[in-house]
């Protein structure tokens, strides 16, 4: 038998393998026995314990307060709007604030760029918790309004205020008009009705500072609502779960227990009519009420003058505004109809009809901000009535506040660029100043705040009682008070002045009287310094003339002789029924006291308010006459710094083009300085013939004939 070669070698291969290990074996290595390691104890595991039974579902906090709140429900409009759409989805433009999935796009909680939302988002999604509850959302600090203004450094009411603040501004609104390129009354098949949307909160609250609303060019209008410290944000006012009101909250400073009671408060800081009916008790959701039926009428009433196509309006209705196509004033159901959406749109019709909405569709706006909506409602029909033959009245309706109050002025507003009010301006220029000056004796600079607030002058440690000062210092270095009312005293700390004889002098130096010094500049007095004038030389606020006598304090009558008896704490309007029990007149204007002379020299039979305008007008003669004796000649203009200007035409007026701070005027003598502070002072307190008529008149006398003017027939008291 034959084997196999490949057979044969894998034989020899296993026995050569074989002798190698049977060798291997016959050698004995060195060995070390190692001791078997020693068993650890154990313990025997305890019998596991049952898992405990919980629920099939936690609920997660707040859940029952979420589900009924407008938030939750999936059957809205606000979330059900496109289920018709192909496919069923929220628009990219829509979904930030009518899908969770949208809003978390917006904030960045997806890992994508913050401020920008991607893609369409699905329907049947609402507010969800996760939407607010994230690491995004609640990092969230600022929101971009339609105007282009950007709120930083927010806290959480940034979440709220990302959807409640309407989709257009006065930016959109003047950007169709540009489009249209068409006059104020001309009907454009380019302009359509531009709706800010709903709920924009965050437009009525903080006001001129977003733009929301459509601002009328050479207007100015509230800025942010500051309410209490405390209670300023949405959530300070609005359960974030329910969004119901926190009526408790409220009810600690009001009588609230319903909306309904909301609606009738009114601040002590709204004393005018707002709406002109009359009644100065209602509260501001009223005032806006009538507002919003006498805007609607001016838009009624420009629509058939002007347009020649009748309006009318559906709050209910898509696009809300129709056609009144039997001009009756009100809509039928066959009339707010889609099809008959108004499309008679001039750019004046586009601006009201936009403010109307915008104030409607803010159904909290009286809380939220309701002067900034006055100002807006207010501004709306006094354009509109400007071409029409049938205005609507205004001839009672206020627009602005009383000055301590109206947040929209310049007293108020001068430092919102620099974003604080410099010390020396602090103490009556933001809310907080008076408080810590009467604490510390001193400013620091404060923040910009809307007028003044309770705050301001009472005293919290001691409410509601104001702080009592002794006497006050004015810029002269003296020290005067009411001594029978210490609460009055707190007027003059502000109504005081800024300079003195003392600081003219000081500036004049040791000059002559009529050179012309270089570097010398106007001194500017500051306004309404009623406190200066009522004590007369006592404090010495105007330029006292050497070897001159003057009034001290003007005393009045018992009873009636400070800041507080004559006019109201609050409003600050004179009260003028006081007055009417001993002048049978309720015109100050009309009242001349004991002073029977002819002071202005015009033969007129007037009061003193009369005799000291014709001597306030015969000193800027006598200005105006002796700056050109000078060589160059001077122009005023009352409410533009620095209210002096070169007359570079010499025509005697301010034109546009000579009133700006460039030209302000610098050739100033010591002569011709005086006698403009005196004339400025007189400007600036135009209730001098009441503070302390026979010092103010002798001040004018005395500025007239220095400057050189013409006394003859001026009788100086």
């Amino acid at each position: 038998m034959k084997v196999n070669s490949k057979i044969k070698f894998t034989l020899v291969v296993i026995l050569g393998l074989a002798v190698l290990l049977l060798s291997a074996c016959a050698q004995t290595p060195e060995t070390t026995v190692e001791e078997a390691p020693v068993t650890a104890p154990t313990q025997a595991c305890p019998e596991p314990a049952p898992c405990p039974e919980l629920p099939e579902t936690v609920a997660a906090p707040f859940e029952e307060l979420w589900k009924n709140s407008p938030h939750a429900d999936k059957e809205a409009e606000a979330f059900r709007h496109w289920d018709e759409e192909d496919p069923m989805e929220v628009p990219v433009a829509c979904a930030t604030c009518h899908s969770s999935g949208g809003f978390l796009d917006f904030v960045g909680a997806d890992g994508s760029e913050m401020f920008v939302v991607d893609a369409n988002a699905p329907v049947d999604t609402v507010i969800e918790c996760q939407t607010c509850h994230n690491d995004a959302t609640m990092a969230l600090t600022t929101v971009k309004f339609p105007s282009g203004v950007e709120l930083t450094g927010l806290g959480s009411e940034a979440v709220c205020m990302t959807c409640h603040q309407g989709r257009a501004s006065k930016v959109q609104v003047d950007d169709a008009v540009t489009s249209a390129g068409v006059d104020d009354d001309t009907v454009s098949e380019n302009l359509g009705f531009i709706n800010i949307h709903y709920y924009a909160a965050a437009v009525s609250r903080y006001g001129t500072e977003v733009n929301g609303g459509y601002e009328y060019d050479g207007m100015t209008y509230d800025t942010l609502f500051e309410h209490v410290p405390g209670v300023q944000t949405c959530q300070d006012c609005h359960n974030p779960h329910s969004l119901e009101l926190e009526l408790g909250t409220c009810a600690q400073c009001h009588e609230a227990n319903s909306v309904e009671d909301l609606r009738a408060i009114r601040e002590p800081s709204s004393f005018v009519d707002y709406d002109g009916d009359g009644d100065v008790a209602e509260g501001i959701f009223f005032e806006l009420e009538g507002l919003k039926e006498m805007t609607f009428t001016a838009m009624q009433t420009y629509a058939a003058e002007v347009v020649k196509m009748p309006i009318g309006y559906d709050s209910h209705t898509y696009p809300y505004f129709f056609n009144d196509t039997n001009a009756d004033g009100d809509l039928t159901a066959d009339e707010a109809v889609f099809p008959n959406a108004y499309k008679s749109w001039t750019p004046r019709l586009v601006k009201a009809a936009y403010n109307f909405q915008t104030v409607s569709k803010d159904p909290g706006g009286y809380a939220h901000g309701g002067k900034y909506l006055v100002q807006l409602l207010h501004d709306s029909i006094a354009d509109l009535n400007t071409v029409v033959d049938t205005p609507v009245d205004l001839s009672t309706a206020a627009r602005d506040d009383a000055g301590h109050f109206a947040s929209n002025t310049e007293a108020w507003r001068h430092w919102d660029a620099d974003g604080a009010v410099p010390a020396a301006c602090a103490k009556c220029h933001a809310a907080t100043g008076l408080p810590q000056f009467i604490k510390e004796g001193v400013n620091i600079s404060n923040a910009p705040t809307s007028g003044l607030w309770c705050e301001s002058c009472h005293n919290t440690a001691e409410w509601p009682a104001v702080y009592a000062m002794e006497t006050v210092t004015f810029p002269s270095g003296a020290k005067v008070g009411f001594a029978e009312k210490p609460s009055a005293n707190l007027c003059l700390n502000c109504h005081q002045g800024r300079e003195s004889t003392v600081s003219v002098n000081r500036v004049i130096g040791t000059n002559g009287p009529d050179v012309v010094v270089d570097g010398l500049s106007f001194r500017n007095v500051h306004y309404f310094a009623a406190g200066a004038t009522l004590f007369g030389t006592d404090v010495k606020g105007v330029y006292e003339y050497e070897g001159k006598e003057y009034a001290g304090q003007f005393a009045h009558v018992a009873g009636f002789s400070t800041c507080v008896d004559c006019h109201d704490v609050h409003g600050l309007d004179v009260k003028t029924q006081t007055c009417q029990g001993c002048h049978q007149t309720d015109n100050p204007d009309t009242i001349r006291l004991k002073l029977t002379e002819d002071y202005d020299g015009d033969g007129a039979t007037e009061g003193i308010a009369g005799e000291v305008e014709t001597l306030i007008e015969k000193l800027y003669e006598a200005l105006k006459a002796k700056s050109v004796e000078q060589g160059n000649p001077l122009v005023y203009e009352s409410h533009t710094y620095p209210y002096f200007f070169n007359d570079t035409n010499a025509n005697g007026e301010a034109d546009p083009d000579e009133a700006n701070y460039g030209n302000g005027y610098k050739s100033w003598s010591p002569r011709l300085l005086r006698a403009a502070y005196n004339f400025q002072y007189a400007m600036k307190d135009p209730g001098a013939f009441a503070h302390n008529p026979t010092y103010i008149l002798q001040v004018l006398f005395d500025s007239i004939e220095d400057v050189g003017g013409d006394v003859t027939g001026l009788v100086r008291p």
